[in-house]
């Protein structure tokens, strides 16, 4: 989702711990990691013994604290850090205008790289990246096209695809449903991708989908799931960021099946959140470190999938701490591990609803 998916407080504590563990060690070079030595040195522009650190900074839109989509970028980027000896820096911002100040110091400070993220970036980049023609940037979850910027998306559609293929396979009404943030193109490599899914499984479903109207209301996501299982969807989809805690808590209460999104939030309710549509936000930004730090950074749009490990599906493409549920089933979870398969080797090919 645009601005990602909240955990629970347990599982964002924890989080912040595994952040907390990664900070960059400057002492790299001198404690022997042989790891970081050999992979920063099979390209040529790598950083070596002889030559300073490269910098990179991750300026963020807002706090990561709460938001586990930012947590996982941040886990990703240190540990890119760490890999290739590189002096990373993490800076949180409070409002938009603090976040354009904070872009401009990184700036000010010479960063070798700067990386951001989603669409609450974008109109900052574009001013900032426009000024500074010769200074590398990047930004993930979103595209801003300028000759200096290397955007990062991801093929969600592919993920939806095989989440809708899972409900088409567990559903025992015929009847599922996906309460999603806004009535927004973007949107739609969630809702066609699942509704796609969904019928190649089960071309017998229906698909009931509400809009919450906005991605910080789980009050209003809670009273669409229960209008939803109303008219006996049996399995409800969270695609609302903030609001999925709604569908969450109409899931406990009136015991349908639902899944999250971004992370592995399975064991926030193991008996109902049942799979999670991943989002590697941590896999897309260490790779972008690496591949500047390698020496084959390219400017312009990247995307990641199932094939690059960008996006996924709990238990299929992943594997998770919480048990599976015997609603989904392993007989189905390898049914969509086929699938998966199919979509990664172009046997079966999923469409970008957006080019359509």
């Amino acid at each position: 989702m645009k601005k990602g998916f909240l955990l629970v407080a347990a599982l964002i504590l924890l989080s912040s711990l595994f952040v907390g563990c990664s900070k960059n060690d400057n002492s790299a070079s001198s404690n022997g990691n042989k790891n970081a030595a050999a992979n920063a040195g099979t390209n040529e522009g790598n950083t070596t013994a002889d030559a300073p650190k490269k910098k990179v900074a991750l300026v963020l839109p807002e706090k990561i604290g709460v938001n586990a989509f930012f947590v996982q970028m941040d886990e990703g980027f240190k540990k890119a850090g760490k890999e290739f000896n590189v002096d990373v820096k993490t800076i949180e911002s409070t409002d938009p205008a603090a976040f354009e100040q904070n872009l401009r110091a990184t700036v000010a400070e010479n960063y070798d790289m700067i990386i951001t993220a989603t669409f609450q970036a974008e109109d900052a980049l574009k001013k900032v990246a426009a000024e500074n023609p010769d200074k590398p940037f990047a930004i993930i979850d979103t595209v801003v096209d300028l000759p200096n910027v290397r955007s990062v998306v991801f093929r969600e559609y592919e993920a939806s695809y095989l989440l809708g293929a899972a409900a088409g396979l567990t559903t025992k009404t015929n009847k599922v449903g996906m309460v999603v943030a806004i009535d927004a193109p973007l949107l739609k490599k969630y809702t066609v991708g699942f509704q796609e899914g969904l019928k190649y499984t089960n071309p017998n479903a229906e698909m009931l989908v509400n809009y919450v109207g906005g991605f910080t209301d789980p009050a209003k996501a809670k009273e669409l799931a229960l209008l939803q299982f109303s008219k006996g969807a049996d399995f409800i989809a969270g695609a609302s960021a903030v609001g999925d805690l709604g569908v969450f808590e109409a899931a406990k209460e009136k015991g349908f099946h639902t899944s999250g999104q971004d992370i592995d939030n399975t064991g926030v309710d193991p008996e109902h959140v049942v799979l999670a549509q991943l989002k590697s936000t941590d896999t897309v930004a260490y790779e972008t470190v690496k591949s500047f730090v390698n020496g084959d950074f390219k400017f312009g749009a990247v995307d990641y999938g199932l094939k690059e490990d960008g996006v996924g599906l709990t238990y299929v493409t992943r594997d998770s701490q919480t048990p599976l549920n015997a609603f989904v089933g392993q007989a189905n979870i390898d049914k969509l591990k086929t699938i998966k398969d199919d979509i990664v080797s172009g046997k079966l090919v999923v469409k970008n609803p957006l080019a359509q």
